[in-house]
């Protein structure tokens, strides 16, 4: 037997395995890695000691990336799961509870940000005043509280408790005996056992995302006015089927209720583009139906995410942990629609009601109701509720003891059989979720059973339903064309001086349907026709150009080609279900040619052309948001050696030309056309770690910040990037030793904290390299005032949190913030009115900054930790 040998199990995912000294580790962990290494028999049933239970990984490798190709890259949860209770390491008496405890491979902040993920993951909101700072009043974040202790055996553990360690830097690390790792490049890593090497690359190749387990078909599904498409039946654990989940459709728009893994696949089976999604519904935090959010992310608008405030508290914290971003960006990303509790909402004349359900962490089904003629018509989406027998035997009347007392039972149980029309309900059973056995008796028209990886029995079948991925419950037929409402919509926003009379004009052109994998245009073919995409995906090829990109709802295809009569540049090919508006080519042109149009249309389709083939801009963007962002750019030429600036609210696209990207004297990366560069300062408001450098004369698009944050897509794709090129500035290890360093003994163990320390010290580098530099006034001014400014919010942020959580000597914290902030005026002075050294200047910084955390900060650290906050 070999001694060492490596499994390939999907892209961003390997095993490697040493019989030897008993470790296998899991090297990556994306979405559904579990169901994946199930299917490669890595996972498998077992008996121990006559006990039923798993084999799996005793180890986890955690990415050196959070993100890539915009999705996340370390979900551990269900991993750790697996190894925690389906392979028995932490059930009481079982055979593999031998006291060894997964471990966890990483670097630091990859380690930190993971139990940060797995403990909100575990728990959702960890104390009454978290509860009740997401809205409930303290009677109720207190009840609340007692059920969550019953959930977790009446102590919450972080993670550090269960889970063993092991910090991976850039020396060789021993992890098991004679077993060493060590990293050779950014995600890379090596694997040495005697004489044996394996090595394991967990880097994505460029548009390339992470496997689906499972083959999903083709579906095309009407939009109707009130209807439900299954979208998920599964568990976390089915190798077969995506996790429970459902997509509603009413008067036409597209919802999601939760987002689970693999959702991009998900949807383009269902023939559902990112542009067309109005929202999502969310029932709580796990995994399974949480892992897709990152999807929602590529949209070109921010999708309304409808969920009651403590859910979405727990979900933010949970991506705040996976990120490493402050709680307040998800609304960056998301349009934040808070649902009340127990009470209708109304939703652009959809109305819904979230019930609560007792979970581990904050959860909430829903009934969704739309009027129609004889009444309403109702769906209940019942995710991750509990079986009657577990809440029955949590019940007591003790204040002092965790439970739940009986009367909130009794309104659990109202709620929860409530009659609908179709009614979706988890009985995946065990502690957490429901029993088919419990719906026996409810008044439901038509019950579906879900949230289970196992074949229905019988009995359960005599209850309820299947719903296969793709099948349709329409509860209220629609007698309306809403594609061309949509399509009407799309053609406003491209043409937004023309006058609804005359867009009807296009408007009565043919709909087209195209089946899945079928050409529309071809590349160097002259095109007859252009499309206006309205359902369904489209992906756009091109022989001369690597990019890819993947196109929705308010692309406009073959424009350019059609309006000059010129062979297309590109292929579009359907990768859905797609239905499309189109317009004749010598048609759409006297349209154009009408309107006066053709100068405007040429010149931003000039532009279009070229930010479609970027990386950046390539991705699920509209033609009117194409437009909008083409209209806001600048151009500006660079001469050769020049050292690039545009300022610090810009992002700039690189149009023609070279140039290199430096720390110090060493080259970092090397920047062509399509890339761009501004993005740390212009979006994250974080000082540049490098500089850039032209090769030869250049053409730039120099686009404000401003016109870029509201398009989710874009946001993720610089936010991906800026942590990149963050991570390869510490890769080059040429900090000066003039500098302030971060150490990790600096930590307060606090992850929202010690990111911002973080921030602070590279504030600081910043203004001590330009006084080193000998820049002028106002540079340095500025780099104060930029420290100053993040110095004043870190402040305000620490002092709230210590006095949300009562921390005794939170006064006099304060008050030594305020002396601090006096310290920093008259360095001020004197930077203003005298020579100072640069020196001088780290000296001050290192007692400022350095000296108060390791003095002052690190303090308080045990009190809040002792709240559950880490």
């Amino acid at each position: 037997m070999a001694g060492l040998f490596k499994v390939d199990v999907a892209a961003g995912m390997a095993w490697v395995e040493i019989p030897e000294r008993d470790l296998r580790v899991l090297c990556g962990c994306p979405a559904d890695a579990v169901k994946h290494m199930m299917l490669r028999g890595l996972i498998r049933p077992t008996r121990r000691d006559g006990i039923p239970c798993e084999t799996g990984p005793s180890a986890i490798l955690l990415s050196d990336v959070m993100i890539q190709n915009g999705a996340f890259c370390n979900l551990a949860e269900f991993p750790v799961l697996q190894m925690f209770y389906r392979q028995g390491m932490l059930l009481p008496g079982h055979p593999n509870n031998t006291g060894r405890r997964p471990l966890l491979i990483g670097r630091n902040e990859q380690l930190q940000a993971q139990f940060q993920y797995i403990y909100r993951g575990n728990y959702g909101l960890i104390s009454t005043e978290e509860l009740m700072e997401a809205g409930l009043d303290e009677a109720t974040a207190r009840d609340m509280m007692r059920l969550k202790l019953r959930f977790a055996f009446g102590r919450i553990q972080h993670p550090r408790e269960l889970l063993d360690t092991r910090p991976l830097a850039d020396e060789p690390i021993e992890i098991a005996e004679g077993v060493t790792l060590r990293r050779t490049a950014l995600n890379v890593f090596e694997f040495s056992h005697g004489d044996e090497r394996v090595s394991v690359d967990l880097n994505l190749p460029p548009f390339e995302i992470h496997e689906c387990p499972y083959t999903l078909g083709f579906h095309q599904i009407p939009r109707e006015y009130f209807a439900v498409i299954h979208s998920g039946d599964g568990d976390g654990w089915d190798i077969r089927r995506p996790s429970m989940g459902a997509i509603l459709v009413f008067q036409g728009r597209i919802y999601l209720i939760d987002a689970g893994p693999n959702l991009i696949y998900s949807l383009n089976a269902l023939g559902i583009g990112i542009n067309e999604i109005e929202g999502i519904f969310h029932t709580h935090s796990h995994d399974d139906h949480f892992a897709g959010l990152t999807t929602l992310i590529r949209a070109d608008r921010r999708i309304k995410y409808h969920a009651t405030p403590m859910v979405r508290a727990a979900v933010t914290k949970k991506l705040a942990a996976l990120l490493s971003i402050e709680e307040e960006d998800f609304s960056d990303y998301f349009d934040v629609c808070d649902l009340t509790l127990g009470e209708w909402n109304d939703v652009g004349g959809l109305e819904v009601r979230p019930i609560f359900s007792p979970h581990p962490v904050e959860t909430t089904p829903f009934y969704f109701r739309v009027m129609a003629e004889g009444g309403y018509r109702t769906y209940a989406h019942m995710a991750d509720i509990s079986g009657l027998d577990v809440l029955q035997g949590m019940i007591t009347e003790d204040p002092a003891k965790p439970g739940l007392s009986l009367a909130w039972m009794e309104r659990i149980v109202t709620d929860y059989f409530e009659p609908a029309d179709v009614k979706k309900v988890d009985i995946g059973g065990g502690l957490i979720h429901g029993m088919a056995g419990d719906f026996a008796e409810d008044q439901s028209r038509k019950i579906i059973l879900s949230h289970t990886a196992l074949k229905l029995t019988d009995e359960q079948k005599r209850i309820g339903s299947g719903a296969s991925f793709g099948t349709v419950d329409v509860l209220v037929r629609s007698y309306r064309d809403f594609a061309r409402r949509s399509a009407y919509e799309h053609l406003a926003s491209y043409f937004p001086e023309i006058g609804d009379a005359h867009l009807q004009v296009l408007l009565n052109c043919p709909l087209e349907s195209f089946n899945p994998e079928t050409i529309l245009i071809r590349e160097g073919a002259i095109g007859d026709a252009i499309y206006l995409v309205l359902t369904g995906q489209v992906e756009m090829l091109s022989s001369d150009s690597q990019v890819r990109s993947l196109l929705s709802a308010g692309a406009l295809l073959g424009e350019l080609a059609g309006l000059h009569g010129l062979p297309s540049m590109e292929t579009y090919r359907a990768t859905s279900y797609v239905q499309a508006l189109r317009l004749s080519a010598d048609f759409y042109l006297e349209f154009v040619k009408r309107h006066d149009l053709f100068a405007d249309i040429s010149r931003l389709m000039e532009i279009r052309e070229f930010l479609s083939r970027t990386w950046l801009f390539g991705e699920v963007v509209s033609t009117g948001t194409l437009n909008r962002i083409a209209n806001h750019m600048r151009p500006l030429a660079v001469h050769a050696g020049e050292a690039l600036s545009v300022g610090e609210s810009n992002v700039a696209l690189i149009r023609l030309g070279d140039a290199i990207r430096l720390l110090g004297e060493q080259e970092l990366e090397r920047l062509g056309p399509g890339d761009f560069f501004g993005e740390e300062t212009a979006m994250f408001q974080t000082p540049r770690l490098s500089r850039i450098i032209s090769s030869e004369t250049m053409e730039l698009y120099v686009v404000p910040a401003q016109t870029l944050a509201d398009i989710p897509g874009v946001r993720w794709k610089l936010f991906e990037t800026f942590h990149r090129r963050t991570r390869a500035c510490a890769e080059a290890q040429v900090v000066s030793s003039t500098d302030l360093v971060w150490r990790d003994e600096y930590s307060v163990n606090i992850q929202r904290i010690d990111n911002h320390h973080r921030r602070l010290f590279e504030m600081s580098n910043r203004l001590i390299e330009a006084v080193r530099l000998s820049k002028g006034k106002a540079e340095i001014g500025e780099a104060l005032d930029f420290l100053m400014g993040y110095a004043m919010y870190h402040f305000s942020e620490e002092e709230a949190l210590l006095e949300r959580y009562g921390y005794p000597e939170g006064a006099g914290h304060a008050s030594r913030h305020r002396r601090l902030m006096a310290q920093a005026r008259e360095l001020e002075e004197h930077l203003a009115s005298a020579a100072i050294s640069a020196d001088e200047v780290l000296t001050f910084l290192q007692d400022w900054i350095v000296n108060h955390i390791l003095m002052e900060d690190r303090r308080y650290a045990p009190f809040i930790n002792s709240k559950g906050v880490y």
